[in-house]
């Protein structure tokens, strides 16, 4: 096995499942950390700030991380907004913890003279919020959506994600956007700037062949599914491009 100098993981369904933890993923970051070994959890929930997921990360796996461990979707697309479109006037489809990003990178909320969209899931959306978005959309106003994930698995079961507003403002605005997270690679570029590392040095692991998977290999990154989650032995075997490393959970990961 390559020993790589740093690696993004995944969380759900890599590191807990849902509220209850994955305790080979909780003994793979203790290696790490013990080793001195960098790493970023990489994840498409742009609901939650980095606090959120840390404070989820310690109730559920008892795991201790600090917020510079974590980057969302969300974090990825107010990077990328900021990077492309500094001080724009940006209208948020989103929740408060986007909105919070938002605000902490300098761009300006506003809801008219649109210059920038940024649409997450939204679980409070009105019409009229959406109809703002799609008519700045078509008025020029760049679209940026957090992450392509049209359902999402809950309690209640599999409900509308981010991508299901993705959809509807497609629809009604025949604009595509650019998607920021898995499995496309805007996020990996904001990940692998914040981790100051290269390509060639870090692993992206995850439990979805279709997001964690696909992004390392659509970024250039070497890629271990872990099959902990959504991704089954089954399915892996009729896929022709394999995954770098696959493993049944972390413990089978050798340092040395």
């Amino acid at each position: 096995m390559k020993q790589y100098k740093g690696f993004f993981i995944d969380l759900d369904g890599t590191v807990y499942a849902g509220t209850d933890p994955i305790p080979t993923a909780k003994t793979f970051i203790s290696e790490l950390e013990a080793r001195g070994i960098p790493y970023l959890y990489v994840t498409n929930n742009a609901t939650k700030t980095q606090e959120d997921v840390v404070e989820h990360l310690k109730a559920v796996s008892g795991i201790d991380a600090s917020a510079d461990n974590v980057y969302t979707s969300g974090l990825a697309a107010v990077d990328y907004a900021k990077k492309t479109y500094p001080g724009a006037r940006t209208f948020v489809v989103g929740e408060p913890a986007l909105q919070a990003q938002v605000e902490e990178a300098g761009l300006v909320i506003v809801e008219d003279d649109i210059e920038v969209v940024i649409q997450g899931l939204d679980r409070f959306a009105s019409y009229q919020k959406l109809a703002t978005a799609s008519t700045a959309i078509r008025n020029g106003a760049a679209f940026i959506a957090t992450n392509p994930d049209v359902n999402l698995p809950t309690e209640k079961g599999m409900m509308p994600g981010a991508g299901s507003l993705t959809a509807f403002l497609k629809t009604s605005t025949q604009k595509e956007p650019i998607i920021i997270g898995k499995p496309y690679g805007y996020i990996m570029d904001g990940a692998l700037e914040r981790i100051g590392l290269t390509k060639e040095e870090v692993a992206m692991i995850g439990d979805n062949y279709h997001t964690d998977i696909l992004a390392g290999m659509n970024f250039g990154v070497d890629t271990i599914l872990a099959l902990t989650g959504v991704t089954k032995p089954e399915e892996l075997s009729t896929i022709s491009n394999k995954p770098t490393y696959t493993l049944n959970d972390l413990s089978e990961w050798r340092f040395e």
